[in-house]
């Protein structure tokens, strides 16, 4: 049986405490005060197994109702171009956290294995994410590479 269980709406504000843990691993100081207005949307996507977005969760072996480990992906339509034939489907991995008492456990591997079997049943032709240093030997070994594309942000 397997440890790993697809995030429902009552994990919410769990699932925000270990988006918080892995913002916190980058920027120390990091504010909490999104998380109140992240609660909504979160709980609603949460709720729809059938949309666009997933979080793969396993709970945490020595705290009852606390997550140990956490990883959020959407699906996303992008117009094919070279390299990547076919319908546009991709995968986006955006949260993987795990909590500091639970490390070391295998826990964010099990969940990303979920999540990559569910852009895969979902037809992604491929998957990206944002990689720490820390994580990379992670993803390395779930056959990942570096991107050369440059990435650019702009906040509205």
């Amino acid at each position: 049986m397997s440890l790993v269980r697809r995030a429902v709406a009552e994990d919410a504000e769990e699932v925000l405490r270990l988006r918080q843990v892995m913002i916190a691993s980058v920027t120390p100081d990091a504010p909490t005060d999104w998380q109140a207005g992240s609660l909504p949307g979160l709980r609603e996507r949460l709720a729809d197994p059938d949309g666009s977005f997933a979080a793969f969760v396993v709970d945490h072996p020595e705290r009852p109702d606390a997550l140990a480990a956490l990883v959020v992906g959407t699906l996303e339509y992008r117009i094919g171009g070279p390299g990547r034939p076919g319908d546009g489907l991709i995968g986006y991995v955006f949260s993987v956290a795990t909590d500091p008492d639970a490390r070391r456990r295998g826990y964010a591997r099990a969940c990303m294995d979920e999540l990559l079997e569910w852009f895969r049943e979902r037809g992604a032709g491929h998957v990206m994410l944002t990689a720490s240093p820390d994580a990379e030997p992670l993803y390395a070994s779930l056959g990942f590479t570096r991107d050369t594309t440059p990435s650019m942000r702009l906040c509205l």
